[in-house]
């Protein structure tokens, strides 16, 4: 389309703009544009002004392009003209620059689309659907005219003299494209109309101190994949056909439930795989190996691979290189139509300082707390979130909310939460400051989790909340309305440290170890827990779970599956990461994944079916899952058996029915070894792990067991065993 030049001719000249707010305008340090720019109705006219810089010639038309008038040239690129009659027409803007014409609708001609109780809600940091509001909504807004759909646009950067949207739709130059303050709240909107979903933009914000810098969005929906750092307009369109699933997940408390987590790298699993490529293997593949859930490394978009996701730079999108945040959903819907729990890792306790992100984002620390002696991470070279900021805690506790409510997840494994609690951590004498009560505590963080974890269950029946958490903190399970900081599960960090180092010590010195095995029961009903075998176990250094175990390559493949079966009848859900269910021999790398060609291999392969019968026995025995919070569930039958490296007892369902788990930690068989036993009559072995099937020796017991009437370690009944090298035996009463 073209426009010739002069002609329409221009209606009479309004007055000009003092030349303050001239050079507002076209320096783009504007706060109000709308009260410069757009319709103004006055007497018996409406003033319309334009700010198109660089255009030769602008008017303004109708909708279906019919010309009401030709803006007279102002200032730089500032075009003004008047248009007959008091009522503000459905008009557009048509700018010639050369002999292309331009022609869109008016994005000043709009009132805000946040309204007075949002911006209340965003104040007081309870906004608890804050990426309704913020972020970029595509939206259809009626000003009158009838519906007009375009973007709305909003961000919080309340130290920020002014802020520009930039993009793909204005060539990434925002002097067209001011955005306005709204005032105390902090908050800068502008409604675009015409931009859709996949439009690329960031904001471009004027700081205190004069400088233009430009960030992505912290609120986007979606990003663009690394190496770009764009956010991208995205509504979605999927229909979700996991109902039954949804409607049935809240039914049993989480410590009642069997959970049996399968933990993976969602872009190393099988590299080069997408969201829906994944939903065609990944949940045939958990659910033929029984697990109950899967657990992702972050999903949210990082820039960095090396980081495993655990460095966000855009906390509401989902990965950009596997997919849009529809396919995403494409996923989780799947594994659900599976029976296959979802939950995701997710990272509140730090940020990266990449300069395009959250990161002095409107030129002051505004998102990291600031102070370096609890802003800055000594660790990690990252920066802390300012927990007491209202509307940094309004952020981050709806962020989990929108993980569950926006992508039906189930659960949220809450990372880092001891470098939350403790102002101290990692940190020296001098180098961190305490709290108002002179204390190590850091009590914004406790009162974030609290209503974060407080929230997240009041809103999303059925969704757990998991804290990787080190310490002794105290209730770290306990719910908020008792002082605790709310969490379902709690890692227990603890087992996994104590029961690993047992195990690497050789057979000949585990007399000398045996407590370690035994002191995760001192404190086992302290906390909900979960038993975790994860990805920080086979990095940097510490080899794989096989390559952990001491002798040689049989003892190896023997004390792993003790080991697997040790913790699966141990009190507490379980989670492996991936690669472990087959006896990776080699460390994980994020670039290369499992060595699937392991597989080949029968001894790994074996292991693979343990994995697959555990799993298949823990969800058909109550007993291993029911009373996992429940001291009744648990007894010792010996405990104190360190000379012979032997460990034992017995696991109870919520009717009493009993799992009898013997583990025989020294690579000699032992024959006729007597166990007591909580009931007379016959026993049958489940599971025993030096089965010839598994790889073993097939040193196993007999079908049919029976206990007989000789006291033994506290019970009536016992029964001579045979006790398989390096393996496990479980028994159940026929």
């Amino acid at each position: 389309m073209t426009m010739a030049p002069h002609s329409h001719r221009p209606g009479p000249m309004p007055a000009s703009l003092p030349p303050t707010d001239l050079k507002r305008l076209t320096t783009g340090e504007v706060s109000d544009p709308h009260a410069l720019l757009g319709p103004h109705p006055g007497q018996d006219s409406v003033l319309v002004r334009v700010l198109r810089p660089l255009a030769d010639a602008v008017r303004i038309t109708t909708a279906s392009g019919d010309v009401l008038t030709e803006l007279t040239h102002e200032s730089d690129g500032i075009f003004t003209g008047l248009l007959p009659g008091t009522d503000v027409p459905d008009y557009r803007v048509a700018a010639r620059y050369g002999d292309t014409v331009h022609t869109y609708d008016d994005p000043y001609r709009f009132l805000p689309a946040l309204g007075e109780l949002d911006l209340h809600l965003l104040v007081e940091g309870r906004h608890e659907q804050l990426w309704k509001v913020l972020g970029a909504n595509v939206r259809e807004l009626d000003a009158g005219w009838g519906p007009v759909r375009g973007t709305a646009f909003a961000v919080w950067a309340p130290n920020a003299r002014a802020v520009r949207l930039v993009g793909s739709f204005n060539h990434w130059d925002g002097a067209a494209h001011p955005m306005r303050s709204l005032g105390g709240s902090g908050v800068w909107e502008l409604f675009v109309p015409g931009i859709a979903d996949g439009a690329h933009y960031k904001y471009e914000i004027l700081t205190r101190d004069g400088r233009w810098i430009q960030k992505a969005d912290p609120v986007a929906a979606s990003a663009e994949a690394a190496p770009g750092t764009a956010s991208r307009v995205f509504s979605s369109a999927y229909t979700w056909g996991d109902g039954d699933w949804m409607a049935g997940r809240g039914r049993r408390p989480v410590e009642e439930q069997p959970m049996s987590i399968y933990e993976m790298h969602i872009g190393s699993w099988r590299p080069g795989l997408g969201y829906r490529e994944l939903a065609d293997e990944l949940p045939g593949y958990l659910r033929a190996l029984g697990f109950t859930h899967v657990q992702f490394l972050p999903i949210a978009e990082h820039p960095f691979g090396g980081s495993w996701g655990y460095q966000v730079s855009s906390y509401y999108a989902p990965m950009a290189k596997l997919g849009s945040p529809d396919d995403f959903r494409f996923l989780v819907d799947a594994l659900h139509r599976a029976g296959i729990g979802v939950i995701v890792d997710w990272v509140p306790a730090h940020f990266p300082r990449d300069d395009w992100a959250l990161a002095g984002f409107d030129g002051s620390a505004l998102y990291e707390h600031p102070d370096p002696r609890r802003g800055e991470h000594p660790d990690w070279g990252t920066l802390v979130f300012d927990f007491g900021r209202n509307e940094v805690r309004n952020f981050l506790v709806a962020n989990a909310v929108y993980w569950c409510e926006e992508f039906h997840v189930d659960g949220l494994r809450v990372d880092a939460v001891a470098s939350m609690l403790y102002l101290d951590y990692s940190r020296n004498e001098g180098e961190w400051l305490p709290n108002e009560y002179g204390g190590r505590e850091n009590l914004e963080a406790v009162e974030l989790l609290q209503e974060m974890n407080a929230t997240v269950y009041r809103r999303c029946p059925g969704v757990m909340t998991i804290a990787e958490e080190s310490t002794a903190w105290d209730g770290v399970t306990r719910r908020t309305d008792h002082g605790g900081l709310g969490f379902g599960l709690k890692w227990n960090l603890g087992w996994m440290h104590d029961s690993l180092s047992y195990m690497a010590q050789d057979p000949v010195h585990r007399r000398h170890h045996h407590h370690s095995m035994t002191f995760p029961m001192v404190y086992a009903y302290a906390e909900s827990y979960l038993l975790p075998i994860s990805h920080d176990e086979v990095v940097h250094g510490k080899g794989s779970l096989l390559t952990k175990m001491p002798g040689d390559r049989w003892q190896q493949f023997a004390n792993l599956r003790a080991y697997l079966a040790f913790m699966w009848a141990f009190p507490g859900k379980q989670l492996v990461f991936m690669g472990q269910e087959f006896a990776q021999d080699t460390e994980w790398s994020h670039d290369a994944g499992p060595d699937w060609s392991m597989l080949r291999h029968a001894s790994h392969s074996a292991v693979r079916d343990l994995v697959r019968d555990l799993n298949l026995h823990y969800l058909e025995i109550p007993a291993l899952w029911a009373r996992d919070t429940n001291p009744d569930g648990f007894r010792w039958i010996d405990a104190d058996a360190a000379d012979d490296n032997v460990y034992s007892f017995v696991r109870y369902d919520a009717a009493g029915a009993p799992l009898v788990c013997v583990f025989n930690f020294q690579p000699t068989p032992r024959h006729d070894f007597r166990v007591g036993l909580p009931a007379a009559g016959d026993w049958t072995e489940v599971l025993n792990t030096d089965a010839a099937a598994y790889g073993g020796s097939g040193t196993v017991n007999p079908s049919r067991i029976q206990a007989q009437p000789v006291s033994w370690q506290g019970f009536e009944s016992s029964a001579a065993l045979v006790l398989p090298p390096l393996g496990a035996v479980w028994l159940r009463p026929q």
